[in-house]
């Protein structure tokens, strides 16, 4: 099929406009889907197919096949009712709020449900999971934070139930590696206990890279890096000597969270903690190039309203 020609988005208003005709919707869905044009039925994979125009859909010809698929399934679009002009804003918001945006602002500007809006934003979350399997190098930050509700925000009957001690009691442990001039990554992890906190950075970071943590028992023994510590009871920076770095992400993540999303469960933590690092990661790019790199990770994932609650 023949595609409308237009200049792509810079902006968030141009893109409302632009994906609001559905020609230039379905086109740049098709581009994601198959980059080399060349569409096939995503169910058994069969090139005999034919584009049925009033429905945006396509019919597979396949005798062993013979269904209906449109530019959604294999994607995490699949199964949704939600228009993908609608899908296209959402990806571009999420992606361009530094601090975030909760579902209720994406329920009121875009004319869905704030459950609707919910599902769809973690949906998205699943796409900024950028796992890999390179390990970063040169000069490593490692640092650890708690998440959770401070207590002299809380009624004293519930205070008095979740804050049962000290520091991080009742709340989550998160430990991140930065790699100066690099990316971040993010992890929820079950306490600070030097063989787990030990565990992640010998899983992340190359060995003989530079390593700079605060003066915490658990980092102690790391002999395979160029370990260097930083004592925060006496400074916080000693020349190069410091994980600042890391304490600015910790200080975007809380505001995201304190501010924007104001309460998140446990049980979600760790998608909210990809979708700050991806935004983290990408942000010495354009709006319209961090919403290409999203838009292409939505492709082959999948996540389900009860894989979702665990219902």
């Amino acid at each position: 099929m023949e595609t409308k020609t237009a200049t792509f988005p810079q902006t968030l208003q141009q893109a409302i406009v632009y994906f609001n005709d559905p020609d230039n919707a379905l086109g740049f869905m098709i581009s994601l889907r198959w980059p080399d044009g060349k569409i096939t039925c995503p169910r058994c994979q069969s090139d005999a197919i034919t584009f049925i125009s009033t429905r945006r859909t396509w019919q597979c010809k396949n005798k062993e096949c013979k269904k209906m698929f449109t530019v959604k399934l294999g994607t995490l679009m699949e199964d949704s009712p939600i228009g993908l002009d609608k899908w296209m804003a959402a990806i571009w918001m999420i992606g361009a709020s530094k601090n975030g945006i909760s579902s209720y602002e994406i329920h009121r500007s875009l004319g869905i449900t704030q459950k609707s809006a919910w599902f769809l934003m973690h949906r998205i979350r699943l796409a900024m999971q950028t796992g890999t399997f390179e390990k970063l190098g040169g000069q490593v930050e490692a640092d650890e934070t708690f998440i959770g509700g401070k207590a002299r925000f809380m009624h004293r009957n519930k205070r008095e139930v979740k804050i049962t001690g000290t520091g991080g009691c009742g709340k989550v442990a998160v430990m991140g590696l930065l790699e100066r001039h690099g990316e971040v990554r993010v992890k929820v992890v079950p306490n600070r206990h030097k063989q787990t906190l030990q565990a992640e950075i010998k899983q992340h970071v190359e060995q003989g890279s530079e390593l700079f943590t605060d003066a915490l028992k658990s980092y102690d023994g790391l002999d395979e890096y160029i370990h260097q510590v930083v004592d925060h009871a006496e400074k916080y920076v000693d020349g190069q000597i410091h994980t600042n770095g890391l304490e600015n992400f910790w200080s975007l993540l809380k505001r995201c969270i304190k501010g924007t999303y104001v309460s998140i469960e446990p049980f979600h933590l760790f998608r909210y903690l990809d979708e700050q690092s991806f935004r983290f990661n990408n942000r010495k790019i354009t709006d319209q190039l961090r919403f290409l790199a999203l838009s292409r990770l939505i492709v082959g994932r999948r996540l389900t309203y009860q894989q979702l609650t665990g219902k």
